[in-house]
């Protein structure tokens, strides 16, 4: 017998199903701004989209940050389907806020009513396919501060340093990036719908008894994954420095094979023309 493990969501929309006034920041691999499920909740940079092609009209420092910018190569050129990519930014976004009420796919947990009213996602690429600066704490840096001055209210982080760390031991290692997320929570990207940013981070991959940091730390929001049968998913982190569990997916659990993980939206060109996959992990949780 197959569970159904699920986030109580039905009740939540009966209060709101996404504002757009509430920004989410997606630090990962590129997300397709123009996907058929996502392209009407992506956050709009209106100077760059509005001004000329191939000049910074809001004097920024980047050109044609139209939906945000890639960290790696510092520019407003997003990528999503470079050689080593996965998709997995693109998939990420859809789960947060993929257009609902729209016919179409998926719906996103904050994706609105289908009335223009779903949260933005705004892509701030901090991997880009196999460029050996992916994910490094330039990147990161580089996208936290984006984020912050451009108005994000949630970053969304699906990436994180598997050491033992505890939050003494990040602080004297990573001060550059710890500095750099503490900016963005400091900040207060829209104070008219939320008190304060946040800062949110899966919790890791690697079947540990603790969350992996910066989630760990006790200023940010760390989360686990557990699985359809409402245990822990086989390969979540969970433990010390976790704040809270969702549904990440487990392949093959119970033989559902697939069906048992996320589905979400995926780049096309990177997937033989299919726009909708399964992925499992604390990202989607």
């Amino acid at each position: 017998t197959l569970f159904r493990s699920d986030i109580n969501l039905y009740p939540a929309w009966n209060y709101t199903a996404g504002n757009p006034a509430i920004v989410v920041a997606v630090l990962d691999e590129g997300v397709q701004y123009n996907h058929p499920d996502l392209e009407a909740n992506m956050w709009v940079n209106v100077a760059e989209q509005s001004g000329a092609q191939g000049v910074d009209d809001d004097g920024n420092g980047y050109i044609d940050d139209i939906y945000g910018i890639n960290a790696v190569m510092n520019s407003g050129n997003i990528t999503w389907d470079k050689y080593g990519d996965t998709g997995h930014g693109t998939h990420v976004a859809g789960t947060v806020a993929a257009v609902n009420n729209n016919g179409i796919g998926v719906a996103g947990v904050a994706g609105g009513r289908g009335n223009g009213d779903g949260v933005r996602i705004m892509s701030c690429q901090i991997f880009d396919g196999n460029n050996q600066n992916s994910g490094n704490i330039t990147s990161v840096v580089r996208a936290a501060t984006y984020a912050a001055n451009m108005g994000a209210c949630i970053l969304q982080n699906s990436w994180g340093n598997p050491g033992n760390f505890t939050d003494q031991s990040y602080t004297n290692n990573f001060s550059a990036e710890l500095a750099a997320l503490r900016y963005f929570a400091d900040a207060s990207g829209n104070p008219d719908v939320m008190d304060g940013n946040a800062v949110i981070f899966a919790a890791g991959n690697e079947m540990k008894p603790q969350s992996d940091y910066p989630g760990g730390f006790n200023e940010f929001i760390s989360v686990a994954s557990y699985s359809p049968d409402g245990k822990p998913s086989y390969y979540t982190n969970h433990g010390p420095g976790c704040n809270i569990s969702a549904p990440g997916g487990e392949y093959d659990v119970y033989s559902a094979a697939e069906y048992s993980c996320v589905l979400s939206t995926l780049p096309p060109s990177l997937y033989d023309g299919v726009l909708y996959g399964y992925m499992q992990g604390t990202s989607m949780a």
